[in-house]
């Protein structure tokens, strides 16, 4: 009987129930897209990476983690000293250039038969390995959304390069030129921003990590083994995004709030005379504001599942508009957008729901 009762109080005002619906589906797909995209540029480092294939990466001194963002580039010759090294196979120096044309991306010069002893040659999709100073590989994912073929030339740094090659993602970046193209072009002579290096054993990488630091002049250089370097690509590690993904958080919060306060609200000054109906028929305070509650809960639960389906559609759209720009809208986030969108509706009715409950039966009745 109640569960009848709400749902023809919710239907009886069809564009203010819509209302409420729409702006909690807008709590969660804010929620789900903005930490999507986060957590998806996040989990694409984290892959990149963690594909290179080195067992441990040293960095100059003052580096994040974050990829791009080293120091001062090292002298390449550092790299002759790390060869040296106990269960050190093979170093592989890259130097990175962070470009901003059209979008923030990371372009890497390297060396292609040192880089490629990291996890073994690339799998070329079309084309072959550099020819050139200014032939430069990109992987599949960019050639589909830019459309390019091998023989293409692309700009990159205010340049024109032939793509030589179209190689499988997932090998420590999107653009790959030739290391001293790079280096020219950037004035980094000779140097390099990171030195990538493969083991006789992974197991050895936290010990040669220790090794690097104790060769002189190398105490404040960053090393550590590739395991820890990608297992520090998270969202809490990250500078600032746990702080961002909080704020949009409590953004999403308060917009889900403020829409069911005003809606509930005006649903109970409305329904005056059949709140007083009901407290004469010996309806009691809780049963009140269960009615009220529960009406708040159904148009959350509403408006949830819509915005969860909004933000799966989005997401399909934007993989296919934007490769580039992976979002992920896991079940964890699913899960946590559930209930913050339940708790903040329910914190916005509790106000409206108390109020109706302490409504005298007699004032109610005689209410017009």
């Amino acid at each position: 009987m109640m569960n009848r009762m709400i749902v023809g109080n919710l239907a009886h005002r069809p564009v203010r129930s819509l209302i409420s619906i729409v702006a909690v589906a807008l709590e969660v797909t804010l929620i789900l897209l903005i930490v999507g995209l986060s957590l998806g540029q996040l989990a694409h480092s984290h892959d990149s990476a963690a594909g290179v294939g080195a067992d441990v990466i040293v960095l100059p001194p003052g580096s994040s983690f974050i990829s791009g963002l080293t120091g001062a580039p090292m002298p390449v010759k550092v790299g002759a000293v790390l060869a040296k090294l106990p269960h050190v196979k093979s170093v592989a120096p890259v130097l990175t250039q962070i470009t901003t044309s059209g979008s923030i991306e990371i372009v890497a010069g390297i060396d292609l038969p040192s880089y490629q002893s990291l996890s073994g040659p690339f799998h070329y999709i079309a084309g072959g390995p550099f020819r050139a100073p200014f032939d430069a590989l990109v992987d599949d994912v960019f050639a589909q959304y830019k459309q390019v073929k091998v023989g293409d030339t692309i700009e990159i740094l205010n340049n024109k390069f032939r793509i030589s090659g179209i190689v499988e993602h997932g090998k420590g970046g999107r653009k790959f030129l030739p290391l001293a193209t790079l280096q020219d072009l950037t004035g980094a002579k000779d140097r390099a921003s990171i030195f990538y290096l493969k083991l006789d054993d992974p197991a050895n990488a936290d010990l040669v990590a220790g090794e690097v630091k104790a060769v002189p002049g190398m105490e404040r250089y960053v090393a550590q083994s590739m395991a820890a370097y990608v297992g520090m690509m998270t969202a809490d590690h990250y500078p600032g995004l746990s702080t961002f993904i909080h704020v949009v958080v409590g953004i999403s919060v308060v917009i889900g709030f403020i829409v069911i306060f005003q809606a509930m609200y005006t649903a109970v000054m409305e329904r005056t005379r059949e709140i007083g109906i009901l407290k004469a028929m010996g309806a009691s305070k809780l049963y009140i504001v269960n009615v009220v509650l529960r009406e708040t809960i159904l148009l959350a639960l509403a408006g949830i599942a819509l915005g969860i389906v909004v933000s799966l559609l989005a997401r399909a759209g934007l993989a296919r508009r934007f490769p580039l720009v992976p979002v992920i809208v896991d079940s964890g986030w699913i899960v946590r957008a559930t209930c913050i969108a339940i708790v903040g509706a329910i914190a916005g009715a509790l106000y409206p729901a108390f109020k109706a409950a302490q409504k005298d039966p007699i004032d109610a009745l005689a209410y017009e």
